[in-house]
C-alpha cells in the first residue's frame, strides 16, 4: 500500500501564491508518475500536473506558466507551486502516485483563491 498525506492549502487572494506538499510512505518502490489532480464542487476531477521519476512534467493548459511540479525521489515528496492563482483555482487538490498499473490518493486540500 502507499499512503499520501497533503499539505499547505488555504485560502490566497487572487494573484497570490501557496505551495502544496505531499509525503508518500508506505510500499514506494515502483512508483512511476506521481501528480496533483483537483476538483471544484460539481465538476470532475481534473489533471493538474503530472511528473515521471525521470523529472518530466506535463501541466494543464490553464496552470501552464503558473504552476511548477517537483519532485524529491530521495524525501519520497512532490509538491506544487501555485503562482498567480485565480478564483477559477478553487477546488480540493489531491496528490496522486502510480504503483504497478494502481492509482493512488491522498485525502485532499482545500484550496480557495478569493477575487
Amino acid at each position: 500500500q502507499v499512503q499520501l498525506v497533503e499539505s499547505g492549502g488555504g485560502l490566497v487572494q487572487a494573484g497570490g501564491s501557496l505551495r502544496l506538499s505531499c509525503a508518500v510512505s508506505g510500499s514506494i518502490f515502483g512508483i512511476t508518475s506521481m501528480g496533483w489532480y483537483r476538483q471544484a464542487p460539481g465538476k470532475q476531477r481534473d489533471m493538474v500536473a503530472t511528473i515521471t521519476s525521470g523529472g518530466s512534467a506535463n501541466y494543464a493548459d490553464s496552470v501552464k506558466g503558473r504552476f511548477t511540479i517537483s519532485r524529491d525521489n530521495a524525501k519520497n515528496t512532490v509538491a506544487l507551486q501555485m503562482n498567480s492563482l485565480k478564483p477559477e483555482d478553487t477546488a480540493v487538490y489531491y496528490c496522486y502516485a502510480l504503483r504497478i498499473f494502481k492509482d493512488y490518493w491522498g485525502q485532499g486540500t482545500q484550496v480557495t483563491v478569493s477575487s
